[in-house]
């Protein structure tokens, strides 16, 4: 990460010194807001009791139109699962764009987890800060066990926005057997590679790293570092990997981790999609790119099935 790609990202991110206690959200100028009281009926929000993280971790779902109606009741729906992005939280999707608008047009289950600062990976230094292993074990059986989901790989995808476009593609490429697809928008991909001096002048990004992958020369690292993983996946093993789609803003400044994991998909040959698009590392680039994603997912996931089973 050059002088240049680090002042811009202190540019973007709008990053306040390293002993301010603010947090960062990207902008969301252009974009709805919810406001107090603001209710959509097909939004549930659990307040999911994590055993392995020792805290509660909410998520949001929403649900299709038709989820409720009497001749739904026998359906069962893929789920996409939707991360957000460093210093952001589980309603960020929901609040900041209009997922709930366009994901009206898809017979599809959409839940997006509280991830916190974890960078969805088991810490290399906090013993309960399991989240990969979280999600996993505890978050998809919990979605399972409440609603009406098609429960194999073909019925689940996973997404996210820059730490949740690197989280995406990390359980892609490790969990392969449980995602037919994966998409990252304007992902943060070399995040488990990223030293100190990367950083500097972004104390306040390393700081979430340090905690999570170690030093520099970590195993932690090393078994997270999603180039490192699409780049030795065996040639036997590569069409058993998940539909891969990965997309970035040309004036974005984390454009290069894009461009490194794409040429590393193309030199193997691995199934995927790769676009560059006028944007930058704001909210009004996912807004748009969320439903390129929803359009994509739709058409590797399987549709709604019959059941007899009702929850």
């Amino acid at each position: 990460m050059n002088k240049y790609t680090r002042a811009f990202l202190l540019l973007v991110f709008l990053l306040p010194p390293a002993s301010a206690q603010t947090t960062f959200r990207p902008s969301a100028a252009g974009l709805p807001q919810a406001k107090a009281g603001q209710t959509n009926s097909r939004v549930r929000t659990i307040a999911f009791e994590s055993k392995l993280v020792g805290k509660t971790l909410p998520y949001s779902v929403l649900l299709p139109v038709d989820y409720d109606k009497p001749a739904a009741r026998s359906k069962r729906y893929p789920v996409l699962y939707l991360l957000h992005g460093l210093f952001g939280h589980y309603d960020n999707w929901i609040t900041r764009t209009k997922l709930s608008d366009y994901v009206a047009n898809y017979s599809m289950i959409i839940v997006t987890p509280e991830g916190n600062d974890s960078w969805y990976t088991d810490s290399a230094s906090v013993p309960t800060d399991k989240y990969e292993t979280y999600v996993m074990e505890e978050l998809i059986p919990d979605v399972q066990s409440r609603y009406r989901t098609i429960e194999t790989r073909a019925g689940r995808a996973i997404a996210g926005l820059s730490m949740g476009g690197y989280g995406a593609l990390k359980f892609g490429v490790k969990h392969p057997e449980s995602f037919v697809f994966v998409g990252s928008m304007s992902g943060a991909l070399g995040a488990a590679s990223w030293t100190e001096a990367d950083l500097h002048g972004l104390e306040v990004i390393w700081k979430t790293l340090l905690p999570v992958f170690g030093p520099e020369d970590s195993p932690i690292r090393k078994a997270n570092d999603v180039n490192r993983l699409y780049g030795e996946v065996p040639s036997s093993r590569v069409v058993a990997l998940p539909y891969l789609y990965l997309d970035c803003g040309t004036e974005d400044p984390l454009l290069s981790s894009s461009r490194s994991l794409a040429a590393i998909l193309f030199e193997r040959k691995i199934p995927h999609e790769y676009r560059e698009l006028p944007g930058t590392h704001a909210w009004p680039y996912w807004d748009a790119q969320v439903q390129e994603v929803l359009r994509i997912a739709a058409r590797k996931l399987s549709g709604p099935a019959a059941s007899a089973t009702r929850k």
